[in-house]
């Protein structure tokens, strides 16, 4: 995760400021955690194997 930080949040483009860096960090993770796609889960991002999607807590 930390290596995912670095290239594709923390300088991945300039910022103006460290500020500015630190406020996209949020929208960096939703679109980690809910739209990236991770080889790890077949293309899937993470929020696919949270209960919230998978009411019955079973990882298929």
């Amino acid at each position: 995760m930390v290596r995912t930080l670095l290239g594709e949040w923390a300088y991945a483009r300039p910022f103006r400021d460290t500020a500015e860096r630190i406020s996209l960090l949020p929208v960096f993770l939703d679109f980690y955690n809910r739209a990236r796609p991770h080889w790890s889960l077949a293309g899937q991002p993470p929020i696919s194997r949270t209960p919230v999607n998978n009411p019955t807590g079973k990882n298929t």
